[in-house]
């Protein structure tokens, strides 16, 4: 997908899985005045359903590019996402739980600067938080501040003094804030989807720490939830 831009359009580069987080940071993104490049990795992950998410999210924003990298994390495995392993239904632990792709925000966020390098963007926005998420260490805060140093050392741009920002404009919201910022922008929440385990029928299955996050956000923040759960 290309739409024209201006020359001196702010360009950003947008990490998009297709859930609800990542919907909700282009949201932010575009509100800011950035055009939009929306990147998505399709790393054979089992729930494929967010990559088609993805492609609608994106085009309802109006992306400038939506590219889809293929990238076969299922070589590695290591994961419930990326491996046969069972997705765990009992509730979000304070345990890293087995959903947890290894190094995968990293490895993402090293792909998503490449590319704002090619395309001379010095903004790059990703969805992740450190409040009502599964405890993935790479969703921390330091992680983000961190690999923002690492993409001024790593890069030509860099070594010429053009920073890179590393946008994670939902890093200390809680699911239920993330949920009313859908609303605020007027995005539909139906767009995103979640679950780590969708069933044959094409519902979520509304049992994985995913679903379950989003669930309780909806209702904390008094909004309806239109995905279709099985449970």
């Amino acid at each position: 997908m290309q739409n024209s831009s201006s020359p001196q359009a702010r360009q950003a580069v947008v990490l998009l899985s297709g859930g609800l987080d990542s919907m909700v940071s282009a949201g932010i993104a575009r509100e800011s005045g950035f055009e939009i490049n929306a990147l998505t990795i399709d790393y054979n992950q089992r729930h494929r359903r967010e990559i088609e998410a993805a492609g609608t999210i994106a085009q309802h924003l109006g992306a400038n590019r939506h590219v889809v990298l293929p990238l076969d994390l299922r070589q590695f495995g290591g994961s419930a996402l990326t491996d046969d392993i069972d997705v765990p239904k009992e509730g979000v632990g304070d345990d890293i739980p087995v959903t947890y792709v290894p190094a995968r925000n990293l490895v993402f966020l090293s792909l998503t600067l490449a590319w704002a390098e090619a395309l001379g963007a010095h903004d790059i926005f990703i969805g992740v938080n450190a409040l009502d998420y599964s405890g993935y260490p790479d969703c921390r805060p330091e992680f983000i501040a961190a690999f923002e140093s690492i993409a001024d050392l790593a890069t030509k741009a860099g070594a010429q003094g053009q920073k890179v920002k590393i946008h994670a404009p939902l890093q200390y919201l809680g699911k239920a804030d993330i949920a009313r910022e859908a609303d605020r922008l007027g995005l539909d929440a139906g767009m995103s989807w979640s679950c780590y385990d969708p069933q044959p029928d094409g519902r979520a299955c509304g049992l994985c720490d995913s679903c379950r996050l989003r669930r309780t956000g909806f209702a904390e923040a008094g909004l309806v939830d239109p995905t279709p759960y099985a449970a």
